[in-house]
């Protein structure tokens, strides 16, 4: 029987990071709400396919220089790996302090002039959570006793799967999602899951390692 790809239980935790990425409020999801507000189902969909072209080129990148800097220092890897059971830990602190505190979801980018498309592609390409999901997300993840490019492969459907699903949701959501997270109740509600699921996907991520 052929060895997966990717471990299941590995996969599983990966899943359930990137459930909570995807699903959170960043500038993506935002764009969407607006999009859909402005411009309707095709802009939604127009923009969800510029965002996630821009993570493919992310991801194809982020393969390339994982792939040389694990040849050349694998402990480099090791610490990647620490470090993004840290940044894990931030980004859940910070959804847990933003379920207590006064702060909104943030303003959503214009939707209203320009192609929703190239917009897309911009908002996801200069995207500090992209930069950081690359360098500090996903390197726990890689197994190096496995072949590098069908666990990329798997990981990539799997990301771009997730935001293809919640990016769609929020713009076709539009105007009554973004009336339900100006509610506190909701909103905090919805911060401190993220928040909790954030710090469990951490700790497992530096036990399994």
């Amino acid at each position: 029987m052929s060895q997966l790809p990717v471990e299941p239980a590995r996969f599983v935790v990966f899943l359930t990071v990137m459930a909570s990425l995807a699903s959170a409020p960043g500038p993506a999801n935002l764009y969407s709400i607006a999009n859909g507000m402005h411009r309707g189902p095709r802009a939604v969909l127009l923009g969800v396919v510029g965002m996630n072209s821009a993570t493919l080129v992310w991801f194809v990148a982020a393969a390339l220089g994982l792939g040389a800097l694990m040849a050349a220092a694998p402990q480099v890897f090791h610490l990647l790996t620490y470090a993004g059971a840290l940044y894990l830990v931030w980004l859940g602190g910070k959804a847990i302090l933003a379920a207590f505190g006064k702060g909104g979801a943030g303003g959503a980018l214009s939707a209203r002039e320009g192609s929703p498309l190239l917009q897309g592609f911009s908002v996801q390409i200069a995207n500090p959570k992209a930069v950081l999901f690359f360098s500090a997300v996903l390197p726990p993840f890689l197994d190096l006793q496995r072949p590098m490019a069908p666990q990329l492969v798997m990981f990539a459907a799997a990301t771009i799967g997730l935001d293809l699903i919640t990016m769609t949701t929020y713009g076709l959501g539009g105007v009554a999602l973004a009336t339900r997270m100006n509610a506190p109740g909701f909103r905090r509600g919805f911060n401190l899951c993220v928040g909790v699921i954030l710090m469990l996907a951490a700790l497992l991520i530096v036990t399994r390692h």
